[in-house]
């Protein structure tokens, strides 16, 4: 904790008067193009991968980077949806999975299950997911399988996104992109989702195109 503390320190002495003119212009309001949807792991930082602004992005985090259907249940994840849809006006939602993602791992195995009630409630949600991997890459070593569900609980999400009514009528108007993607944090390779050929790709930055 102390270093965390040292470091808002050094931030404002450091940082914040640097950049003054840029904070103070944010007081105005936010103006994200993108609805960054990750996981809690505390290995993912948006801002520093993206090497984004204070501004640039409005983040979703939680175990899994999971987005219930609309309407299962009271939840912050449709009330991120649509604010960021209604209201930021955002133009593209990333849901961004990650290589050793302890939420998918729980889901195969059923990990901790006793000790962690309301998390295997909460990757109750991903079910689907663990049974395609279950039931088409049962074969697999436990690693792949890993790598796999991560992949495909990502694409879940981009499902489940659709099911909300915001980002329905947006989709349908030709207003929004989404965007699946899977961060590789020991090598830092960020891959997407390329739907003509349904596979994850390394992410090109010239002419990136792939919107699911």
């Amino acid at each position: 904790m102390h270093k965390l503390l040292q470091g808002i320190h050094l931030f404002q002495r450091d940082v914040f008067g640097e950049h003054e003119e840029e904070f103070v212009r944010l007081v105005q309001g936010q103006h994200p193009e993108v609805l960054f949807i990750t996981c809690s792991d505390s290995r993912l930082n948006p801002d520093l991968l993206m090497q984004a602004r204070p501004g640039d992005l409005f983040v979703l985090r939680n175990a899994g980077n999971i987005v219930p259907p609309y309407g299962e249940g009271p939840g912050g994840e449709a009330a991120t949806i649509e604010f960021a849809l209604e209201l930021l006006m955002v133009q593209h939602i990333v849901v961004c999975g990650h290589s050793h993602c302890g939420a998918m791992q729980a889901l195969l195995r059923h990990e901790h299950q006793a000790a962690l009630p309301a998390t295997t409630r909460w990757l109750r949600l991903a079910d689907p997911t663990r049974r395609l991997v279950h039931e088409r890459y049962g074969h697999l070593p436990d690693d792949e399988q890993l790598n796999v569900a991560i992949q495909e609980n990502v694409l879940l999400q981009l499902d489940t996104i659709r099911t909300h009514p915001s980002a329905a009528r947006r989709l349908a108007e030709g207003r929004l992109n989404l965007h699946a993607w899977v961060y590789k944090f020991e090598t830092g390779e960020v891959f997407s989702f390329d739907p003509r050929v349904e596979q994850f790709l390394p992410l090109k930055v010239a002419g990136y195109r792939p919107s699911v």
